[in-house]
């Protein structure tokens, strides 16, 4: 499919979470978040490499014994609340390069918390980028009309409501709200230049990857069980 593209992934897997801790290594439908992702990257004949970018040894342990590579605990810098995703993605970029030998021309940047994806949801990724001639990628799914711009509302330092939009912008009816999507974190793929020379995973030729079946993004104790839910229906379907 990538032809004469290197391609690899990383798994990114702090341990530090605060809304659930130790949430990379919560299970669900019988399996920890971080095999899960193992799992997928199995499942990418094409990948070049992949390994877990993780500061926890109990996380890098996890993935080793589902097959996901751990060649190293990311830096102290790289691992707090502060950190952000695109320093974590150059970083294993870089590692991974040095450990391989070989220059890697695409990644994908798979967090563990999105269980939910499929192999064509990555394949779609590279595709957009390979063909398209896209810079960056990201998968995205539709974000309820109740939650759009038009009707936002902020709750002001005196305790009034007001509306986020402008009059003009607002809109009552359903029907009439423009469609808007939002990330699901199922997959990030990007070009070396994108992420390594120019520091970006949304620039400013991202490919938007819709991906319109449910999906869960564990933030909250409660995706746990959305995610279950949702997976059980999965496996009934087949």
């Amino acid at each position: 499919m990538v032809r004469d593209r290197t391609v690899f992934a990383v798994v990114p897997a702090r341990g530090g979470s605060k809304g659930i801790p130790r949430k990379n290594l919560r299970p669900v439908a019988g399996r920890s978040l971080i095999a899960h992702a193992a799992a997928f990257v199995a499942a990418l004949p094409w990948l070049d490499a992949a390994l877990i970018s993780t500061d926890d040894p109990e996380m890098a342990a996890e993935a080793e014994r589902h097959g996901l590579a751990a060649p190293f605990l990311r830096p102290d810098h790289l691992s707090g609340d502060a950190a952000e995703a695109v320093g974590v993605w150059r970083h294993a970029w870089l590692n991974c390069e040095a450990r391989e030998g070989l220059a890697m021309d695409l990644g994908l940047y798979l967090e563990p918390t999105s269980p939910m994806r499929t192999p064509e949801d990555a394949e779609r990724c590279i595709a957009a980028i390979v063909e398209k001639g896209f810079e960056t990628a990201a998968t995205v799914s539709p974000t309820p009309s109740s939650y759009s711009f038009e009707k936002s509302l902020r709750i002001e330092d005196d305790g009034g409501l007001v509306f986020v939009a402008p009059l003009e912008a607002r809109v009552n009816r359903r029907q009439l709200v423009a469609r808007t999507w939002h990330r699901n974190g199922l997959c990030y793929a990007a070009t070396r230049a994108a992420v390594v020379e120019r520091g970006e995973i949304i620039g400013e030729r991202c490919a938007a990857v819709p991906v319109e079946r449910r999906v869960v993004n564990v933030d909250e104790a409660f995706d746990l069980r959305i995610g279950e839910l949702l997976m059980a229906g999965e496996a009934e379907a087949r």
